[in-house]
């Protein structure tokens, strides 16, 4: 522990946005960096707990004391190296992973938590600049060949790890490249995806084979990928939205979230759109349905692309501003939470079902919607009606698609209708074929699809070999 007393001294400092009135001309990222001192000062603050709840709150097991006791110390590459050793893309959860670690930390019980995220941040981008990141191809190969179906973070980890571990790892991509919602799904404002872009370089030169615009089960036979290789890992993701049926939901103008976003993401890499109506905000009255992580995203984007109102509606109660210590810590708290989207201009209304969509000449002109009580049941007497020309539909996902490639293989689904597979060995029900991320576990964060992808590509090794050195 580098300063014993640091937490007592030194207030909590975390980055800072450039104003909301200049962010918003660009797509670029826009969060400023601290200082390597200040960054020092911040790591100074850990506690070195006894008990460091932190790794509870971590899905990836960052070790977390240990790389803010390096940096405090200034041995940044041996904190980048350990930063490493449980996380394959600490630049990707240092910008867009809601940080439960920081959530667990002691000191969030007074509401200063160390800054966990943006020392992680810190630690990584030094590396990249530092050249301290490089590839790390194996020393033999296994004679083993392995596909991994779907480059998210899930499979962008197993890929990773299986090609370290010296087998040949073939990635399958439906999309013109790699990343995922990463790169189609989160906002260029959010994560740049050059960033995505250098780890893919990092990936080929340790073997990883890229075959993009190759839907499995669609353009790429499912029985051609399991009998050419040794073992296949799902990592597609959860894509089936949850839709909102009900009148006027053909209108033009309602779109699902991730209709609406790919688009924009397209446009900032100069990627071909594919779709036939292009989906814009601009001099629009948008309307967002869902107040998650999506439809703040999709605030950010109606907001660049010129909307004249942007007004984002949730069917639950507004959280509490805080959350009760004594009851939620160390676990992630309910509460009322403002992303930089919402301060850029955006109404929020909680507690609203909408009950049809009207239109006019086919297109989406309004929303009836309707007050609802905490059983959700609508209120009566308690309607009203919103102006909206652009409506998007940011209600989570339900499951993976299972039409095509995973009904081609005949896995079994759980419950929920993800893939059927355990937290141990993350084997499907057919035999060489290994599920992971949101396609096995649903809907869910970044920071734990880079954990499920590096325990399935445990199992997967082991699976092979009889044996495996690759970490949980």
């Amino acid at each position: 522990m580098g300063k014993v007393t640091g937490f007592l001294e030194i207030d909590r400092r975390d980055r800072r946005y450039a104003p909301a009135s200049d962010r918003i001309r660009h797509y670029k990222e826009f969060l400023i960096p601290l200082s390597e001192e200040a960054t020092r000062d911040q790591a100074a603050r850990c506690m070195n707990c006894g008990i460091p709840y932190c790794h509870n709150g971590c899905p990836v097991n960052n070790q977390i004391p240990d790389w803010n006791d390096l940096v405090y110390k200034g041995d940044w590459e041996t904190a980048c190296d350990n930063l490493h050793s449980t996380n394959n893309f600490p630049e990707f959860t240092g910008r867009v992973c809601p940080a439960p670690c920081e959530a667990s930390c002691t000191l969030n019980l007074q509401d200063t938590p160390v800054t966990i995220k943006t020392i992680e941040c810190s630690i990584v981008d030094r590396g990249w600049d530092e050249g301290w990141i490089v590839p790390l191809p194996p020393k033999q190969k296994s004679g083993k060949k392995v596909a991994v179906i779907g480059s998210g973070p899930a499979g962008l980890a197993a890929a990773q790890q299986l090609a370290r571990a010296g087998h040949e790892v073939h990635l399958y991509e439906k999309n013109a490249k790699a990343g995922g919602l990463l790169r189609y799904g989160i906002p260029d404002f959010k994560m740049e995806k050059r960033l995505i872009d250098r780890r893919v370089k990092q990936m080929e030169a340790e073997g990883v084979v890229f075959h993009y615009n190759a839907n499995v089960g669609v353009h790429v036979s499912v029985e051609d990928i399991t009998a050419q290789h040794d073992a296949v890992v799902l990592a597609g993701g959860a894509e089936k939205p949850r839709d909102l049926p009900i009148p006027g939901r053909d209108l033009s103008g309602v779109h699902f979230a991730m209709d609406f976003l790919p688009q924009q993401n397209r446009r900032v890499s100069n990627e071909q759109i594919t779709a036939n109506e292009p989906i814009l905000a601009g001099g629009k009255h948008v309307v967002v349905i869902g107040g998650g992580d999506t439809g703040s995203d999709c605030i950010g984007t109606s907001r660049r692309q010129g909307a004249l109102s942007v007004t984002q509606l949730e069917i639950m109660p507004k959280p509490p501003e805080k959350e009760n210590k004594q009851m939620t810590w160390p676990d992630w708290p309910l509460k009322l939470r403002t992303s930089s989207s919402h301060e850029e201009g955006a109404e929020r209304d909680f507690a609203v079902t909408t009950a049809k969509f009207v239109g006019e000449n086919g297109a989406v002109k309004a929303l009836h919607c309707q007050r609802v009580d905490a059983k959700m049941q609508p209120i009566p007497g308690t309607e009203f009606e919103l102006p909206a020309e652009l409506v998007l539909l940011a209600m989570g996902f339900v499951s993976p698609v299972q039409e095509g490639l995973l009904q081609n293989l005949g896995v079994q689904f759980d419950p929920r209708g993800n893939v059927a597979a355990d937290v141990k060995s993350y084997a499907s029900s057919v035999d060489k074929v290994f599920a992971c991320g949101d396609m096995r576990r649903g809907q869910s964060l970044v920071v734990w699809a880079i954990r499920e992808g590096r325990q399935a590509a445990h199992s997967v090794d082991k699976f092979l070999m009889g044996t495996t050195t690759l970490p949980r």
